[in-house]
């Protein structure tokens, strides 16, 4: 079936000696995956490589089979011209990271224009913004509610968040109850959005706790999750 969607590159990684394997999030399908056979030898051809860096907007024109296997693109062309995503050191550093995180957690093959209007919104907003030093915390943060695990924040009061259950609580009654500096600051970012983001104040370390606390959180609800390998570099630019 030929489709068109607007779609959000997830990754791309080279098959074989020309081949490119690229991973992508459309508004109509879900993830997909599509082989573009040649592209990194041929430069006559339709598509170039640099359609496809991560987080690039798209509109594609694809023939999905919709059984699992790989699918093949006819036609994608920008959707979103970036002014500093992919040029800007911080910000191409934190798009590998974001890319890497979705792609180790998105894993269905179904509409859903939610999440689809979350992804666009927010990687346009870092797009277009200077402050963005804790952008990261709160993008994963408020993609839990997407992937079914977002805080339950009706007693954010209470001293303690349970990591496994995603709940405030009186006492800690598990190896997965935190408290203290780094929940406070998680109580922060719960009760923002991103166009008030520079008002909270991190420090370097602050960050990397609740960095730690909310990769924690998504190895807990999140089957085979793995922390990014991107993560180190990520550390290495804000330090």
């Amino acid at each position: 079936m030929v489709v068109n969607t607007n779609a959000i590159v997830i990754s791309a990684l080279k098959y074989a000696e020309a081949d490119l394997i690229v991973k992508c999030y459309t508004q109509k399908s879900g993830l997909k995956t599509y082989m573009l056979r040649g592209i990194l030898k041929s430069r006559k051809g339709k598509f170039k490589t640099s359609l496809f860096q991560p987080l690039t907007q798209l509109e594609l024109v694809a023939n999905h089979k919709d059984k699992g296997s790989l699918e093949y693109l006819q036609d994608a062309k920008i959707l979103v011209h970036y002014q500093t995503l992919h040029t800007e050191v911080v910000k191409s550093t934190m798009v590998m990271f974001l890319s890497e995180m979705l792609k180790n957690t998105i894993h269905e093959e179904e509409e859903n224009e939610e999440l689809y209007d979350y992804l666009e919104g927010a990687i346009n907003w870092l797009d277009t913004h200077a402050d963005i030093a804790n952008f990261h915390l709160l993008f994963l943060l408020k993609l839990t509610q997407y992937l079914g695990f977002y805080p339950e924040d009706s007693k954010i009061e209470l001293p303690y968040f349970n990591l496994m259950d995603g709940v405030f609580q009186h006492s800690k009654i598990n190896g997965y109850c935190v408290s203290g500096a780094v929940l406070e600051n998680l109580k922060l970012l719960l009760g923002t959005n991103f166009e008030a983001l520079n008002e909270i104040k991190l420090t370097k370390s602050n960050r990397a706790e609740l960095l730690e606390l909310l990769l924690n959180y998504y190895m807990l609800h999140i089957e085979s999750f793995k922390k990014p390998k991107s993560l180190t570099i990520l550390h290495e630019i804000f330090n």
